[in-house]
């Protein structure tokens, strides 16, 4: 009797670690049917809708040049952790376990994207001091709640949170939720900046998994930096003084929506700010 109680609750033992682990490894290919223009267009100038930042992130935001990206110190700059996925990617995803006892120490994740590769250590090692390298990936941790795998990124490089300008800090701090439902895999993203946003900004994307393996062609990205513009001087960052952009009131004008909304801010992601919109066209 004895051993079979002690059968029993090795299988359940066994079973329940089991559960806690769902299979993220293969190849994944990102959809677009939520945000596609945000994602791939790209947004446009002057429009920072549901986003909560700051002041600093404003002002930021509306000095931005997209001529900026043609210096060649910006033409091959990677997006970081907390935006690269929202791009077009093809990802793959694969265990490194120890050959010991098999247990899963870190994920890794070729990105197509500016041809990146993060690394998710499972072993509990602590995040490193404030004081090391800031990469582009960042240094991650995982752990599972429940069939949810709980990723959390620091020391990442200064970069943005839109492509319209909107910067994101060297400060930041990255917290996802992988969760696989079939062949969909999803991710939600809890970004806290503490320099340019007053609350956690939110996003979810999802994947498709792709059941051939993915070609080298399909995961490299290569870049070469160029002189795009003859006459532009060395060293130069293009960039609009305060109050000199031209084109900020293009999608407000375009969108018919009044200034208060497309400047963004925490307020904006709110159902109540609806009210506040009903105002001011009332007062027009």
């Amino acid at each position: 009797m004895r051993h079979l109680c002690t059968a029993a609750v090795f299988v359940l033992l066994t079973s329940a670690a089991a559960s806690a682990q769902v299979d993220f490894t293969g190849s994944w290919q990102a959809v677009f049917h939520e945000d596609q223009p945000e994602r791939i267009p790209g947004p446009a100038l002057g429009d920072y809708l549901g986003l909560p930042i700051n002041d600093s992130a404003r002002a930021f935001a509306e000095a931005w040049d997209a001529s900026r990206l043609t210096v060649p110190e910006h033409q091959c700059r990677a997006h970081s952790s907390p935006y690269i996925l929202r791009g077009p990617a093809n990802i793959r995803i694969w265990e490194e376990r120890d050959p010991q006892t098999q247990n899963v120490v870190a994920l890794h994740v070729d990105i197509s994207n500016f041809q990146q590769r993060r690394v998710i250590f499972m072993d509990g090692r602590p995040h490193p001091s404030p004081n090391a390298e800031h990469t582009w990936m960042g240094f991650s941790t995982g752990a599972w709640r429940g069939d949810a795998l709980v990723v959390t990124t620091t020391h990442i490089k200064q970069m943005w949170h839109r492509r319209n300008g909107i910067p994101q800090s060297d400060k930041v701090e990255l917290v996802e939720e992988f969760v696989r439902h079939g062949n969909v895999l999803t991710q939600v993203t809890f970004t806290n900046d503490p320099v340019y946003l007053t609350e956690h900004l939110v996003k979810s994307t999802n994947f498709l998994l792709n059941p051939r393996p993915l070609t080298p062609q399909q995961l490299l990205y290569p870049c070469q930096s160029v002189v795009e513009v003859a006459a532009q001087k060395r060293g130069a960052v293009p960039h609009y003084l305060p109050g000199e952009n031209p084109f900020l009131a293009e999608f407000r004008n375009q969108a018919h929506l009044p200034e208060i909304a497309t400047r963004g801010g925490a307020d904006t992601t709110y159902p109540e700010f609806q009210q506040k919109l009903n105002d001011a066209a009332t007062r027009k």
